[in-house]
């Protein structure tokens, strides 16, 4: 290296830990959902997905065969924002599929989609803000929130909220006042800023 006159330099710590099956079928369910609904084959899909990945992580390419977990984890983050974003309905719930819960959350209050079915969705704070506020003042930025559609939306109110987060395992979070910038860093160790 100093021969070379190199002056920076990458590390990366690989734990020896490769993708699991669970990490596989979500993966392929999912892109067979996106295929589904945009007319592609799912083999040109996934291909499609893997460049939209590694333009918006800088990620090398990969192999689905020998990657790391972790490689597959920020896949299967890359490719449910996607189809939250585009509203690409999947054939389970978009919970069920998520590898990183916080970050599925996340992207549904984000891209305003029901964190429970994927339909159109309004954000329901999970901190009530209370009655009389004007909600359009009302810093919220330390509350626990979740985007729910309307049917959604109702539920919660009706049963309670632990009661709702108990029947669609979704629950609240707290969106950092930094997340208005891409989203990768900031939420990589969720715990910090989701309280139940």
């Amino acid at each position: 290296m100093l021969k070379k006159g190199i002056r920076t330099a990458e590390m990366r710590l690989d734990d020896g830990r490769h993708i699991s099956v669970a990490q596989r079928k979500k993966i392929y369910a999912t892109i067979r959902d996106i295929a589904d609904y945009t007319g592609y084959m799912p083999e040109e899909e996934k291909e499609w997905l893997k460049y939209l990945h590694i333009s918006r992580t800088g990620d090398a390419y990969f192999s689905l065969s020998t990657c790391s977990m972790d490689v597959a984890r920020e896949f299967i983050n890359t490719i449910l924002e996607y189809a939250i974003e585009h509203g690409i309905p999947l054939s389970e719930r978009g919970i069920e599929r998520a590898d990183d819960i916080g970050r599925y959350l996340y992207y549904c209050v984000k891209h305003k989609k029901c964190a429970v079915c994927g339909r159109d969705g309004e954000i329901h704070h999970v901190d009530a803000i209370g009655m009389g506020r004007d909600r359009r003042t009302v810093d919220d930025s330390c509350s626990r929130k979740i985007c729910l559609c309307r049917t959604h939306h109702t539920i919660a109110h009706q049963r309670g909220m632990r009661a709702f987060e108990q029947m669609y395992h979704v629950y609240g979070i707290v969106i950092p006042e930094d997340s208005r910038s891409p989203m990768l860093g900031a939420l990589n160790d969720i715990s910090q800023f989701v309280t139940l």
